[in-house]
């Protein structure tokens, strides 16, 4: 049984200075959020009170829409927007977020042509939308609630969720242990070793979602940011300028090693597994290894209470370890829409201050193994593997990075690309393609989306 204990994070003010050096020059207008702060207040009025207090008399409604990949994600939020109703009777949320097949992004901008924009939505591609006009501001008063948060062209438009998480490999302590593996890879060359006894031992190595277009990107950004962005977080605002290119030798690499991972080591349905399948593959015995993010942790323990794990940060050929974890644009946004009707603005304002409240954000940040973003501090369950997580974060040897569409202002790569580049990827490993001849379409494809962006 995996144990659990209660953590109190402390730490992560460190985290938020280590996440802000890391950032060097791209234009980061701070962090995405902030740690623990024990002397962090709220704003004037108690995030807590985004109950009675601060709801309309009269009664108000308000749609609201997020990414539902997630299930342990999407639970959490329904959760919230329960319990924010249950005590604000006057208010009513109509949640219109759906499971699909497409990208996030690409299900917003159906929404918006249908005119079913949300009022209140969860922002991943926050410049898009700002360019487009459909959200706003976030308003002054919340921005109270957390210690540091990015801009986009000197404005801030969102109330993050959480922070960015590393992402790494989760693997099965008894998978590990009938194979012979003693030690956890210190190099990625001891992980393909390790790869190999796993092979030998008859288990599946690695299973992959590769059915969800984003779940594509876990390990080729594991790749391009051990290879690329770790050294260069300013390549894609290069390749906007041509000034480099996808057939250059890092990005050539990074590709050639994400082919032969998949081609030797990766389960052969990966094409038809859906992301949330790989926790139940997982714990079946079917597949030794996950590359993931914490907030597989409790999709994992809920498909067996039992089932042991770890969680690593997966190294580089040199035994450097680079993760995802700079701060992002990205969180709740209020739509421009519904910023224009009052109450409905402000019924929105008071989920927000709920949702971050200290006993429901605790509760929010339990279920998806968060990192919290709020100036106060907050106490929550954490796990072992979550434990590893706020130790990567406030590690110093640890590089923090962003996947290739996370990036911002002149590092922001056209919209469409990266669906496009993830499903080029996986036509390079079924068609076993020439790593060098893909590259060339990556350029090609990109340059157009650039300039037809430009018209």
């Amino acid at each position: 049984m995996v144990s659990t204990k209660t953590a109190k994070l402390v730490t992560l003010p460190l985290a938020l200075a280590l996440v802000l050096s890391a950032c060097g020059g791209n234009n980061d207008g701070g962090s995405n959020g902030a740690g623990a702060s024990a002397s962090g207040g709220e704003a004037s009025q108690p995030a807590g009170s985004g109950g009675a207090s601060s709801s309309p008399a009269k009664e108000v409604s308000f749609t609201i829409g997020y990414a539902t990949g997630d299930p342990a994600t999407k639970q959490a939020i329904a959760d919230s927007i329960k319990a924010f109703t249950e005590a604000n009777p006057t208010i009513k949320i109509k949640d219109i977020s759906e499971g699909t097949t497409s990208s996030y992004l690409d299900w917003l901008k159906t929404k918006d042509a249908v005119g079913e924009f949300p009022d209140l939505v969860e922002m991943r591609d926050t410049e898009v939308f700002a360019e487009a006009g459909k959200i706003v501001e976030l308003p002054s008063e919340l921005r109270d609630l957390f210690k540091t948060l990015p801009a986009v062209d000197g404005k801030i438009y969102n109330a993050p969720l959480t922070l960015n998480a590393p992402q790494g490999i989760i693997y099965s302590k008894k998978a590990y242990e009938e194979a012979g593996i003693t030690e956890l890879p210190k190099t990625y060359d001891e992980f393909l070793a390790a790869q190999e006894k796993l092979k030998a031992s008859g288990i599946t190595p690695i299973v992959v979602g590769g059915k969800d277009i984003f779940h594509m990107g876990f390990w080729l950004n594991k790749f391009l940011i051990d290879e690329v962005y770790a050294s260069d977080p300013d390549w894609n605002s290069k390749r906007t300028a041509k000034q480099v290119s996808f057939t250059d030798a890092n990005v050539v690499q990074a590709m050639t090693d994400y082919k032969e991972l998949f081609s030797k080591y990766v389960d052969k349905g990966w094409l038809s597994t859906a992301d949330n399948q790989t926790a139940s593959i997982l714990v079946a015995g079917k597949a030794a290894q996950l590359f993931s993010g914490p907030w597989m942790f409790t999709q994992i323990q809920q498909a067996d209470p039992s089932f042991e794990f770890g969680f690593y940060a997966l190294p580089d050929r040199e035994g450097k370890r680079s993760v995802i974890g700079l701060p992002s644009p990205a969180g709740w946004s209020l739509s421009s829409e519904a910023a224009k009707n009052a109450d409905k603005a402000a019924a929105i304002e008071s989920f927000i201050r709920f949702f971050f409240s200290k006993d429901q954000y605790a509760k929010y940040l339990t279920t998806v193994n968060g990192i919290p973003s709020t100036k106060e501090e907050i106490s929550y369950q954490t796990t072992e593997q979550m434990q590893t997580v706020l130790e990567l974060m406030n590690d110093e040897t640890v590089a923090k990075s962003l996947a290739i569409n996370n990036w911002w202002g002149e590092n922001q790569i056209p919209p469409q690309f990266r669906n496009w580049y993830y499903k080029l990827m996986q036509e390079l490993v079924v068609k076993d393609g020439d790593v060098a001849e893909y590259m060339k379409k990556a350029d090609e494809e990109y340059d157009t989306e650039v300039a037809a962006n430009q018209q």
